[in-house]
């Protein structure tokens, strides 16, 4: 059996995200499809994270984009026309949605991190969670996890 894969049409693993998809364009969410999920999966969540992000700006170094669970284990892909599939929860800027690369003009490029988890629960958390809250409900629910990266730079 292979193993959970999350790819993008847009993209390849460590390439350039289309302006399309940022800040810079009409920030559509980057579009996703998912292979090899365990037979045994319930469930799947999503997480998006920038972690170049400057200490002076989040404490943390981290702009979560997108935070998405209970996206049926079904789901083979994700996409503007997929909004309504599975619980979008809170980014960093404190929307339930997709928010668009826009790292600040001069700064080297950074990443952005897709993290696709497997597990073998539905969640019970409210829309307004964010990723801490996902990362902590996910919690021994884990059975496969897949990451791929992609990476934006402002002149």
């Amino acid at each position: 059996m292979d193993a959970v894969k999350i790819e993008s049409p847009s993209f390849r693993d460590g390439g350039w995200i289309p302006a399309e998809h940022t800040a810079d364009g009409v920030e559509s969410p980057v579009p996703l499809e998912f292979d090899g999920v365990p037979a045994d999966a319930v469930s799947l969540a999503l997480v998006v994270h920038d972690p170049d992000v400057s200490r002076e700006s989040r404490p943390d170094g981290v702009f979560d984009h997108w935070v998405v669970w209970n996206i049926p284990a079904e789901q083979r892909r994700l996409s503007a026309h997929d909004a309504h599939v599975g619980v979008v929860g809170r980014n960093t800027s404190g929307d339930n949605a997709w928010t668009g690369p826009a790292p600040p003009a001069g700064d080297a490029p950074h990443r952005y991190v897709f993290a696709l988890y497997a597990l073998d629960a539905v969640l019970e958390l409210s829309d307004s969670a964010g990723r801490h809250e996902l990362e902590s409900a996910m919690a021994g629910h884990v059975l496969e996890e897949a990451v791929m990266t992609g990476r934006y730079q402002r002149e």
